[in-house]
């Protein structure tokens, strides 16, 4: 019982010990920064009010091309995401196959979207366009990565009743593996636009256009109030879009399980 006792408790003391010691590291451990730091934000937080809804014409339009940017990405990175994730999927494919498409959507997962953004700046110039395809290759690695793993974990029993009827490569994914990810890709195609909406707010940063334009320059204007007013704007838009995806969710899932029920 007692080595049993110290072989549970033994991986919550060490993962405790690399806390404290990053912590360390990092001055997190030090009182006196955690006071300064209080001091500060409290002054701050002071300066972020009331909001300056006069400007609130200006975000309104940045917004509008802040959701252009996720939108056109997202949508674009799904198209692209899709494809390549079934040649990824172990279910479908020989392993000399699914590699190397793994690590092509690794290494496009790797790179951020500000980098991506920075490089589409860079080729196509300032500018939306930019942004979107910086955001289109962002969701193209996670996407990516999702889908084949949905891909790979749908259920062997239904794979091989399918494929017991004769079906080839094509009909088992047509058949078996879309019907039975499909509330994946739908719930994660939802959630990453609703997360590229927020990345998409900073693509402005490095002149790719959207909102993130207005919140650098109000920072570096020190325009607090009128921030604030753009992170409210933001706020707002992303709460009625997991409302709307949430809408989405509870009209094409119920039918889909009548469906599999029928």
């Amino acid at each position: 019982m007692i080595q049993r006792s110290s072989r549970t408790w033994l991986p919550h003391i060490v993962i405790a010990l690399l806390v404290l010691l990053a912590m360390g590291q990092m001055d997190l451990l030090d009182v006196g920064r955690w006071s300064k730091g209080g001091g500060n934000l409290a002054e701050f937080s002071k300066s972020l009010f009331p909001p300056n809804f006069d400007v609130l014409p200006i975000i309104a339009g940045a917004m509008l091309e802040t959701l252009q940017i996720a939108f056109v990405g997202t949508i674009f990175g799904f198209l692209l995401a899709l494809p390549l994730a079934l040649p990824a999927t172990r279910t479908l494919f020989h392993p000399a196959i699914t590699i190397v498409f793994k690590l092509v959507l690794g290494a496009v997962r790797t790179i951020p979207a500000l980098l991506w953004a920075i490089l589409f700046v860079v080729a196509f110039g300032l500018g939306p366009a930019a942004g979107a395809l910086g955001i289109t290759f962002y969701t193209l690695g996670y996407l990516g990565k999702l889908y084949y793993e949905a891909f790979e974990g749908v259920d062997q029993e239904v794979l091989q009743a399918v494929q017991g009827t004769g079906a080839n490569r094509l009909q088992l994914l047509r058949f078996a593996l879309l019907p039975e990810a499909a509330n994946t890709i739908l719930s994660q195609l939802l959630f990453m636009f609703e997360y590229n909406v927020r990345a998409s707010s900073i693509m402005g940063f490095v002149g790719a256009g959207g909102i993130g334009f207005y919140l650098l320059g109000y920072v570096q204007l020190l325009q607090y109030r009128n921030l604030t007013t753009a992170m409210l704007a933001t706020l707002v838009v992303v709460l009625v879009i997991d409302a709307v995806s949430a809408r989405i969710r509870s009209l094409v899932l119920p039918r889909r399980a009548e469906a599999i029920s029928s």
